[in-house]
């Protein structure tokens, strides 16, 4: 039995976090493999090395000293290796980073290094073996994420290893080059590794107690969600929960391997279970909510459209030839609306009149500061009556609804409103769902 477990940047911020990370992995000896970050940070103001890294590459390309620019990075670490009382030096490894930096290895490599450098320090502090993800993690020629032969050299390189440190967010090309996964990437790495030495559990520690029902910044203290179902996160981490890297839950998914959501700072605290399904109904009607916004609506009305054969096919073709993205088309007798992001316009300013022209329609608008909201819950099937509580909290705040779309799978509804009305609709509907029951 084996237990992966990741560790975010703001957990492995300073010798102090450090620490608590080692208690905590030393407290279950089934924490066999772990997946460090890089230093987040430490305070308010504080800079991520991730972002240092960044810009010291940036900096060497353009003329700069290698050395003076990388010297407050190398101090970060130092630091950590020095109040930990550990007698390593990465003098050695420096000097690698900044001759690289010279050579103009790529700002892949330069992001990579501080996943790589924490790496070393927490599995000597650990006294664990270490294992340098650019020989386990593999990439494509073209720079895609090649599943099927990581799986298989994780599996056959950590076979021989009890416990190991294994870097987050990178891996490597055929030809040695390095590639990163993008912004929080380690979760990924974390997952992957889980399905590759068949965990028990995938633990992913960071700094907040666990998935919300609702984002902090709008609604004040919202409960944390104990259990959750991968197609529930999905859904939500879609529309703007981001705990967790959207694409981490696909290999534990597939190895139906949970997720624990937990606080580095409070580690006795439960946090998130994430679940491939979830074991008897829900105690909540409704699992979390999310939204965005930046959508507008493009309005088609069209006499006898719903008898017109091909018509709704059309107008997708269209829009998979221009490359445009859509997340909702709601329909009616004679009315078709997609949803699509305010951006669309800008990247394809022809949109409109390529519609005109395979539609014809009588008639079509575009209405623009659009907010999403999604309510996503497992619970919401089997209950009566979700979307009427929905629908009536929102018309008591005296809010307007511009879009309604329930998916099939009855797990979700999404609302359209005002941009300008969207925290006071998140608020309203989580009053009546959280603070009412």
């Amino acid at each position: 039995m084996a237990k992966v477990v990741k560790f975010g940047g703001s957990s492995l911020a300073d010798a102090n976090q450090f620490r608590k990370v080692a208690e905590i992995i030393r407290t279950d000896k089934h924490r066999r493999y772990i997946i460090p970050s890089a230093p987040g940070k430490r305070f308010g103001a504080d800079v991520k090395v991730t972002d240092m890294l960044y810009g010291c590459y940036d900096a060497v390309s353009e003329g700069k000293n290698a050395l003076s620019e990388f010297r407050p990075i190398a101090r970060r670490f130092d630091e950590i290796i020095s109040d930990l009382g550990l007698t390593i030096s990465l003098d050695g490894e420096y000097e690698k980073i900044m001759n690289h930096f010279k050579k103009r290895s790529g700002r892949d490599y330069a992001a990579s290094r501080g996943e790589y450098l924490n790496g070393i320090i927490l599995a000597n502090f650990l006294g664990y073996d270490f294992v340098d993800a650019a020989k386990a993690v593999h990439f494509k020629p073209d720079g895609s994420f090649d599943a099927d032969l990581t799986d298989a050299s994780l599996s056959m390189i950590l076979e021989g290893f009890k416990r190991a440190v294994i870097p987050g967010f990178y891996g490597a090309k055929p030809d040695g080059v390095i590639k990163t996964f993008s912004r929080g990437g380690s979760d990924f790495t974390g997952s992957i590794v889980a399905k590759a030495v068949r965990a028990s559990l995938y633990e992913n520690w960071t700094d907040v107690p666990g998935f919300l029902v609702a984002d902090p910044r709008i609604v004040d203290n919202p409960e944390v969600i104990k259990t959750i179902t991968y197609r529930e996160l999905r859904e939500l981490s879609y529309m703007g929960a981001t705990v967790l890297h959207e694409e981490a839950i696909f290999p534990v998914r597939e190895a139906k391997i949970p997720i624990n959501i937990k606080n580095t700072n409070n580690p006795a605290a439960p946090g998130t279970m994430i679940s491939p399904e979830a074991g008897g109904d829900s105690a909540r009607v409704i699992t979390g909510i999310a939204g965005k916004k930046n959508f507008s609506v493009i309005h088609i009305e069209k006499d006898e459209m719903n008898n017109e054969i091909g018509f709704l096919r059309r107008i997708l073709t269209l829009f998979e030839t221009e490359g445009v993205n859509f997340e909702h088309v709601p329909t009616g007798i004679d009315t078709l609306s997609i949803v699509v992001g305010s951006d669309v316009f800008e990247k394809h300013p022809r949109l409109t009149e390529f519609i005109e022209k395979v539609a014809k329609p009588s008639h079509m608008e575009i209405e623009h500061k659009l907010a999403l909201i999604a309510i996503v819950g497992r619970g919401m099937k089997e209950r009566r009556g979700t979307a009427t509580r929905i629908f009536a909290a929102l018309s008591h705040a005296n809010i307007n609804i511009r879009t309604i779309d329930q998916g099939s799978s009855e797990l979700n509804i999404i609302v359209g409103v005002n941009e300008d009305d969207f925290e006071q609709a998140v608020r309203a509907i989580y009053e009546v769902f959280m603070l009412a029951e």
